[in-house]
């Protein structure tokens, strides 16, 4: 199994009182299928696994995928087709089509180049942790979260499901961690961050495999900047760049993990030792993330 790459976080009650077949068969109705030759796009709920359940579940976590499919209908091309038709036009009626005219025409034209539009498939994959209350979307970005998210609830009536708050600004807190030169116990601080002016001018600098010296950072703290953006390693085992969003991204999970994923050589249960292991391993992270900056909010 492959690790997520990004973790945009939820939470949901803890515990979460919902069994894995009751979740899939509320994802049932929602079940992905391929796109039609005139439809533009599809999504819906897939199998995690070859020929497995909506709802993948090993050691009481769920492992959920959303796909998606999409035909390829460039604009250009539209644009050239349509062109072309519109100078027949111009040639067999003595005028080109007015403005109106060629709206319509371009709409016809996608019609037509729509059924030979190459089909794209992507996924996303979604991880419930009901023990401890998580859900998290392998996500870059907090608008592909939404997405997710948006189709989640539709097909989960009333899921309690609400965004991660922190007591502490993540900017607030990564930038007090550069300017004291002191990363919270069992973190370290990587060579890659983003200092950002909060002014008009939204002057920032960014470190990239550089080591970040402590007076130089505290220069650019005393200039105004703040840290919008930092990697970290947790507990020698994984690393990630935190965000002023909270979104933890670039995770990497390091040698020492490596060293203790499964070398069996059935593909399933090295896909359940992978998945159990990561799991594992990130609901204890994201708990020290949260406690590193001062614990969740209290509604």
């Amino acid at each position: 199994m492959t690790w997520f790459k990004n973790l945009q976080i939820f939470r949901l009650p803890a515990p979460w009182a919902v069994t894995a077949e009751q979740l899939s068969a509320t994802l049932l109705p929602h079940k992905f299928a391929s796109v039609g030759s005139n439809e533009l796009m599809r999504q819906g709920w897939d199998s995690p696994r070859p020929d497995g359940d909506l709802v993948h579940t090993i050691n009481r976590q769920y492992l959920l995928k959303l796909s998606t499919e999409k035909r390829l209908l460039p604009a250009k091309v539209i644009n050239q087709a349509a062109k072309a038709r519109a100078a027949e036009m111009e040639e067999a009626q003595g005028f080109a089509p007015g403005k109106k005219a060629m709206k319509e025409l371009k709409e016809r034209v996608a019609d037509d180049l729509l059924p030979r539009a190459f089909p794209v498939a992507s996924s996303t994959r979604v991880w419930i942790d009901p023990v401890n209350g998580w859900l998290v979307v392998d996500a870059p970005g907090a608008s592909k979260a939404d997405e997710v998210i948006k189709l989640l609830l539709k097909a989960v009536d009333k899921l309690p499901l609400e965004s991660l708050r922190v007591q502490r600004s993540p900017v607030a807190v990564m930038t007090q961690w550069l300017e004291q030169d002191d990363a919270p116990a069992g973190f370290t601080v990587d060579m890659e961050a983003t200092m950002r002016a909060s002014g008009g001018g939204k002057a920032q600098v960014q470190y990239k495999r550089h080591t970040l010296e402590a007076d130089e950072v505290k220069r650019h703290i005393g200039a105004g900047k703040q840290c919008t953006r930092l990697a970290m390693t947790w507990d020698s085992k994984i690393s990630f760049v935190l965000d002023e969003t909270l979104s933890i991204k670039s995770i990497k999970a390091l040698d020492v993990i490596s060293e203790k994923e499964s070398s069996t050589k059935n593909d399933e249960e090295r896909f359940e030792s992978d998945m159990m292991l990561m799991t594992g391993e990130l609901a204890k992270m994201m708990t020290d993330v949260v406690a590193a900056l001062g614990g969740e909010a209290i509604a």
